[in-house]
């Protein structure tokens, strides 16, 4: 049964070029915290005495201002990133989709790419080769799959990340947020591939600053701030202690697709 746990975990980024305080800002924009100031290297203090238990079945959504430290969280239960202090516990095989692009080779053509980066995310070449005309046909990319990569267009090299994303089987499931760039139509079409991928997840955690989506996709939520976990409950209760208002009730008043930002999360 997939699992991850974590126990009183901080992780600490230590700056040993920082000369000016415009850099430090810099670094803490990119992973959250909050810079210490004990000794001679400033370090950033991107997570702090983080405690979590994740189960089989759990559909958790991330919350938090940019720089609150959800995509280093992310990192930790990925197992990218080791506790600095404290200890974490992964059980499972996990997917992490923190950037679309990664795994993926310019120069080569886009059934390449679809080997490689489905290999990245942990599937075999068998299985890979099974999938390769389902998501083909998903793409509609037609005769560029045979081209190389650095000819597509951004949208076009969403098309086909999604394609590959979401025809895996993963055990746990990270989700960053990141997929932009694609029209509306091809949009509802790819959401109904992220339902599928949702559903064979044993585990998902999912960053997302989509209030529809995060109701679609999760019924429990966790609310970072400042590298902390300010609160973990019902996916409505933090939602609202987080915005200051109840989402669920504007949702009935309108339901237009949303469209995932494209700004990468952190």
């Amino acid at each position: 049964m997939v699992s991850i746990d974590v126990w009183n975990a901080s992780v600490d980024f230590p700056i040993f070029d920082a000369k000016s305080r415009s850099l430090k800002k810099l670094a803490l924009g990119k992973v959250g915290g909050k810079i210490g100031s004990e000794g001679r290297v400033p370090i950033i203090e991107a997570l702090h005495d983080i405690t979590l238990s994740l189960k089989d079945g759990d559909r958790v959504g991330l919350v938090g201002h940019n720089g609150a430290g959800k995509s280093t969280l992310l990192r930790l239960l990925a197992g990218i990133y080791e506790p600095t202090r404290g200890a974490s516990r992964i059980v499972g095989k996990v997917a992490p989709v923190f950037d679309l692009g990664v795994g993926m080779d310019p120069e080569i053509s886009g059934y390449e790419n679809i080997m490689i980066r489905g290999l990245f995310l942990g599937m075999t070449r068998k299985q890979m080769e099974k999938r390769v005309d389902d998501i083909a046909e998903f793409t509609e990319l037609g005769d560029y799959l045979q081209m190389p990569l650095r000819t597509y267009s951004t949208g076009m090299r969403v098309r086909l990340a999604l394609g590959v994303v979401t025809s895996i089987n993963p055990e746990i499931l990270l989700l960053d947020e990141g997929i932009g760039a694609v029209d509306a139509a091809f949009m509802a079409k790819a959401r109904d591939r992220l339902k599928d991928l949702v559903a064979r997840s044993g585990l998902l955690v999912f960053a997302n600053h989509s209030d529809e989506f995060l109701a679609e996709f999760c019924d429990t939520a966790i609310w970072m701030d400042e590298g902390h976990v300010k609160m973990h409950s019902g996916l409505r209760e933090v939602l609202t202690a987080y915005k200051g208002f109840d989402p669920f009730e504007r949702m009935h008043e309108h339901d237009p697709t949303p469209v995932l930002s494209g700004n990468g999360g952190e």
